[in-house]
This record gives structure tokens, C-alpha cells and sequence, in this order.
């Protein structure tokens, strides 16, 4: 069945995007099947009344089709009648949004994309997942082998950095300080890079160890970590839950999601406010809402704050501690991979809000 994730607006505009008058002028139709047929992936371009208009050779080969231009005009379910790949097309069409879907096909792995363009044209690529997942892979390596060079040198300055503090006198006393304290912020960026990077390249549902968890009790482990800096600051925890919510997922990327957000709606939360987690369960999913009493978020905010490295506005924060700027982007991810979502609002009466969505079963390994 088809992917529930689709793809960006913007690159679904490119396809629903008229000629603009200064535009300049646009390849031709013939151009076009050129770079279509050079292609290094699948593509098939099918006219508004589903008849095949163009197959490029990727996708002949795919297909185990031959000689393409004498096809043109039949219907997909002549050439292909997988079952999978025509609701995926048919959806498209009836809802004119992108679809995606992985598909198995002669005993191989396809990653399909199926998009909808004006007139009722319609284009599906198709790539191999095998060459995606080795993209990935190779991705994940060179990150992963950075980061741990990063490390080695990292682990001696922070040494150096200890043996000077035990030395430290009054006039290098804040250097001191002050080197610890970066070194410390470069560490947190290097492991949040390492961490980004292995959720951005796995595929949701996978790599997971999936076992029931309980929101609440992960909840009050993780105010138990940040209870004495909310302490210092007289912020106090209270919690909203019918009775006990668990659902299907990895404990330690669900309790790191949760930790960057209750860690992130403590700094935005005044001195002496009360910090609000409210938990509730529907029809198949459950959600896990934060909610902090602080000055609530700009449209920049909104717009941009699951972004990597975005910070707000520094003089809304009630912290001074800062972060790497990652914790949101990685809280974005942990939720992609277990089939989910998070969405962030000003609330109605005031403070900044955050949910998180979750199927409660999780998804399939």
C-alpha cells in the first residue's frame, strides 16, 4: 500500500508550476524524454486516460518490457497488473497528490514514486531500493567514521580541560571555565550529528527495537533526569493521562525524543511556572502533548524549528544553557521512524505547544 509520507510541496509544486511570462524559455517535449531516457532510475509517464505514453529504458528493463514507443497507448494493468502499483497510481490520480510506495516486483526491492501533474498527466518513478539503502549505508559510514575521529581529539582536550581545572588560580579561572564549557558543547554537537544521521538513514519501521513501553512512566524518568534544574529554577512538572498509555516502540530514541522536549519547553519556561505534559489515546494512535507558560512562538519559529541548528529568538529563552541546536530535528526523525509525527502551535492560552503523535502499535519490522 501506499506510503503515508509524501513528499515536499515544493517538489509537487515544480510539477503543478504554469510557464510564468519571463520566464524564458522552456525545454521541449522531445528534450524532456531525452534527459527522461538517460535517467539512471524508472520512469513512466502515463497520459490523462491512463494509456502509457513513455517508458524510458530504465523502466523496460524493470518491467521486462521491450520496445517501448510500439506500447504506447496501452493501459498500465495490460503491461503490469500488480495490484500494489495501480491503487498507488489510482490514488494519485483521485486525490492529485504525490504517492510513495515500496513495492516488490520480479523478487526485487522498488522505492516508487508517484506523482500527478496538470491535465491529468501522470509520472511514477521507480528505484531500486537496494542502491538507495547502499546511498545510505555509505552515508551513515562516512558520518559515523567522522564523528568518532572527533571524538578521539575531543576526549583528550576534555582531559586537558580537567587537569588545568584542578590547577586553575584566579586570573585563568574563566578561561578555564570557558574552555570546559565549549568543549563540552562541541561533544553534545558531534554525538547529536552522529545520532541525526543514523535516524535520517533509516527507514521507518526499521532498525527498531520495538517493545511496549509506558508514556507515563517514561515521562517521570525523564523529569527525574531534569528535576534539579527545574529545581534551581522553581519550574515543577504536571501531567495529564487518562491512566496508563503504552504503546509499540524503542525505548531509548522514545526517551531521547522526549527528553529534548520536555529539556526545550524547561528553557522557555519561566521561573516558578508549571510545565505541562498531557497524554491521551484515539483510535490507533496516541498523542503526548508539551506545553510550556513562556512567550510562545514567533512565525520564524513555526516555520523553521525543526530545522538543523535553527535557534529561536536567544531573548525568549528563561535558560541560559544552550544546546546544539539538533534536539528538535532529532525529535522530528525519532518520530518519522516510528511511523509518526510532531507539530508545534502557540497555545490558545498563552506558552508554546508541542505534540507528538504516535501509533500505538508501531510499525512493522
Amino acid at each position: 500500500m501506499a506510503d503515508l509520507r509524501q513528499p515536499s510541496p515544493r517538489r509537487w509544486a515544480l510539477w503543478q508550476r504554469p510557464e510564468q511570462p519571463g520566464d524564458g524559455e522552456s525545454p521541449d517535449a522531445v528534450q524532456l524524454l531525452c534527459w527522461i531516457d538517460s535517467s539512471p532510475v524508472g520512469w513512466v509517464l502515463l497520459e490523462p486516460g491512463g494509456g502509457l505514453h513513455h517508458l524510458n529504458p530504465r523502466a523496460e528493463r524493470i518491467l521486462g518490457l521491450k520496445a517501448g514507443r510500439h506500447l504506447k497507448g496501452r493501459q498500465l494493468a495490460d503491461l503490469c497488473p500488480d495490484p500494489n502499483l495501480l491503487s498507488c497510481v489510482a490514488m494519485a490520480r483521485r486525490h492529485d497528490r504525490p504517492q510513495r510506495l515500496e513495492w516488490q516486483f520480479n523478487h526485487q526491492d522498488f522505492d516508487v514514486m508517484v506523482v500527478p501533474a496538470l491535465g491529468g498527466w501522470i509520472g511514477v518513478q521507480l528505484q531500486s531500493r537496494r542502491s538507495l539503502e547502499a546511498q545510505l549505508e555509505q552515508q551513515e559510514r562516512w558520518v559515523s567514521d567522522v564523528a568518532h575521529e572527533l571524538k578521539t581529539p575531543l576526549t583528550a582536550l576534555l582531559l586537558v580541560g580537567d587537569s588545568l581545572a584542578a590547577q586553575v588560580t584566579h586570573q585563568n579561572a574563566r578561561l578555564v571555565e570557558r574552555l570546559q564549557r565549549e568543549l563540552l558543547r562541541l561533544q553534545e554537537l558531534v554525538n547529536d550529528l552522529l545520532e541525526l544521521s543514523r535516524l535520517e538513514n533509516t527507514v521507518p519501521g526499521r532498525g527498531l527495537k520495538l517493545a511496549p513501553v509506558g508514556l507515563g512512566q517514561l515521562v517521570d524518568e525523564v523529569w527525574a533526569g531534569l528535576r534539579p534544574l527545574a529545581e534551581q529554577r522553581g519550574v515543577h512538572l504536571q501531567i495529564q493521562h487518562p491512566g496508563e498509555i503504552t504503546v509499540q516502540a524503542d525505548a531509548s530514541r522514545l526517551h531521547r525524543a522526549l527528553l529534548n522536549l520536555i529539556d526545550n519547553a524547561l528553557r522557555y519556561s519561566p521561573d516558578g511556572a508549571a510545565l505541562e505534559v498531557a497524554l491521551s489515546s484515539r483510535g490507533g494512535w496516541c498523542q503526548l502533548s508539551v506545553r510550556d507558560h513562556g512567550p510562545g512562538l514567533s512565525r520564524d519559529d513555526l516555520e523553521h524549528m525543526f530545522e538543523r541548528f535553527y535557534r529561536g529568538d536567544p531573548a525568549r529563552a528563561r535558560s541560559q544553557r544552550t544546546g546544539s541546536g539538533l534536539g528538535l530535528s532529532i525529535v522530528q526523525q525519532i518520530a518519522v521512524t516510528h511511523g509518526g509525527r510532531i507539530q508545534a502551535s502557540n497555545h490558545p492560552e498563552g506558552g508554546a505547544l508541542m505534540d507528538l503523535l504516535l501509533p500505538t502499535e508501531g510499525l512493522g519490522m
